[in-house]
């Protein structure tokens, strides 16, 4: 057993990372009232968090190539503890942004590529198919479970013990540091490309905050937005922004590769068919997660009205199976192959997806859900059991830090994605639904079909039927009229949930093609520095 109690350190620094997100997730309405502020306020708290993941978690595997990836583990479980305690007892909104946000969220861009390096520096062959079927169920479990812990302290007790009880754990890790092991390093570390970093992260922080502010600002028409260009939403034209600065930033890297110098990212890696499919299968995992758990709260809290630890309960099959399929089919991968494996995890989330729309319904068949819950959780158990180990058996030991970062870039991407992309649908289809719904029903006046207009150009939003009820009302319409346009908002939050969830079916149909280029048979790298990858000249410094 000695041999795995790494594992279970760097594990728990996985869940407890994860598991901090979704516990945020459930408690905004709880922040909101303790901050007196709004949730539009502690959205852009969660939406800073995702960018500073995002932006430097490229720059946190560097800094494991050149200073160490143990050292680099241990210091960032440190930053993300002080970012933990400034949570806990922030008095202010900004001292919680400056805790959760901007603090932890540096922490867990030092730590996760780290994790992902030494993981795979510590276990060969099926060992580390089994160690990156761990990481990733309990990286599931702990999205699945923190609605649940996170809904039932925030209920019960307060939020702030969850952030208390993160400081407590990250000790407990720091005090388990003697049984994390890195091979000696031999040659000189590489060195920090300084141009590279600061344009990786400008062009990774406008991408994925031009899409995080998507269901705000809108994508063409605005919305909300803080200004406008050319009367159109600032949406496109930041991640346009973005997408440029990381084309000058591939420039400038290939350029320094060329010259023999440390680029940031080896951009030679990308023409290596197994690294670039597992990336792009990650992504689109984390979007079809993370879609579906911004969907799915929605119709559990909104529409049947259920609080956050009962959400959380119905939530449970999905950890559940996601962590049991994780560890079993872990070696999957070296007797059909990581290809086969995935297209499998691909075609259980097509049928979890199917059978999900089935229950959406006014009632819910709670038995139906949670089979469809469960289903999903073996279809992202499967996806968990081989990607972490695709990607870092890509590379040589050299790359472990660098494909680390690509690896946790790619998964906050997706989240980011999945979130945003799939939100602006489920509020496209809610408002064309009800105008639908609207313009069909007799029992519906002239008069209050253009209130209804009206309201509807201010914008929509996800809310229980009660307030449009009330909101009817408020406006004078007679009880016959209030019933009506009740029936309606109804109505049509079924239909945009279920287009949302069709959406991420479509995801997950569009991710076979993704799949060609991850290995066939049980043909990955296990042995340190056998990584097939297209040379490069050799360095000679600055």
């Amino acid at each position: 057993m000695g041999h795995w109690r790494a594992l279970a350190v760097l594990g728990a620094a996985q869940f407890l990372m994860v598991l901090d997100t979704s516990v945020m997730n459930v408690s905004i309405s709880q922040l909101v009232e303790d901050f007196h502020t709004e949730v539009t306020a502690i959205q852009a708290v969660i939406t800073l968090y995702a960018l500073v993941m995002a932006a430097f978690m490229i720059i946190g595997g560097r800094l494991g190539d050149i200073h160490g990836r143990r050292r680099l583990f241990l210091t960032g479980l440190v930053v993300y503890g002080a970012g933990s305690a400034v949570t806990a007892l922030a008095p202010t909104l900004w001292m919680l942004a400056l805790g959760w946000s901007a603090i932890e969220g540096l922490g867990a861009a030092m730590v996760l590529p780290a994790m992902a390096a030494l993981v795979a520096e510590m276990y060969q062959g099926r060992d580390r198919a089994v160690a990156y079927g761990v990481i990733g169920g309990l990286a599931g479990a702990g999205i699945a479970v923190g609605p649940l812990l996170g809904g039932w302290v925030t209920a019960y007790l307060t939020w702030r013990l969850v952030f208390a009880g993160e400081v407590v754990a990250v000790v407990v890790i720091l005090c388990c540091h003697r049984v994390i092991r890195e091979p000696a390093r031999t040659g000189p570390p590489p060195r920090l490309d300084t141009v590279g970093a600061v344009l990786s992260a400008a062009g990774l922080g406008l991408g994925v905050l031009g899409v995080l502010q998507s269901s705000t600002w809108g994508w063409v028409q605005p919305r909300n937005p803080p200004f406008t260009v050319l009367g159109f939403a600032p949406t496109l034209f930041v991640v346009g922004a973005g997408l440029a600065v990381l084309a000058l930033f591939g420039h400038w890297d290939r350029r320094r590769e060329e010259a023999g110098a440390d680029p940031l990212v080896h951009m030679s890696l990308f023409a290596l068919p197994p690294l670039r499919s597992g990336l792009l299968t990650l992504l689109s995992q984390n979007m079809i997660l993370l879609g579906l758990f911004f969907t799915i709260p929605l119709y559990l809290q909104v529409v049947q009205g259920f609080d956050a630890f009962q959400t959380g309960l119905r939530l449970l099959p999905v950890s559940v199976t996601m962590l049991l399929t994780s560890l079993t089919a872990a070696g999957a991968g070296r007797r059909l192959g990581p290809r086969r494996v995935v297209r499998l995890a691909l075609v259980a989330l097509t049928g979890a997806v199917v059978w999900l729309l089935a229950t959406i319904d006014p009632a819910i068949d709670d038995a139906q859900f949670a089979g469809a819950m469960a289903v999903l959780g073996i279809g992202m158990g499967l996806l968990a059991s081989q990607l972490g180990n695709v990607v870092q058996s890509s590379v040589g030991d050299e790359e472990r830090s660098e494909a680390g970062g690509l690896q946790y870039t790619a998964q906050n991407l997706g989240s980011a994605l999945g979130t945003a992309l799939i939100g602006s649908i489920l509020i496209g289809a809610l408002a064309h639904a009800f105008t639908a719904q609207v313009e069909d029903d007799p029992r519906i006046s002239d008069q209050a079909r253009k209130q209804t207009g009206v309201a509807l150009q201010a914008g929509i939003s996800f809310v229980p039927t009660d307030q449009v009820r009330s909101a009817a009302r408020s406006a004078g319409l007679p009880p016959a009229e209030v019933d009506a346009l009740t029936d309606s908002y109804a109505s049509a939050q079924l239909d945009g949930l279920k287009a949302a969830i069709l959406a991420t079916g479509g995801i997950t149909v569009a991710s076979f093609l993704v799949t060609p280029g991850l290995p066939a048979g049980p043909t990955l790298r296990d042995r340190p520095g056998t990584a097939r990858r297209p040379a490069r000249p050799m360095p000679h410094g600055e």
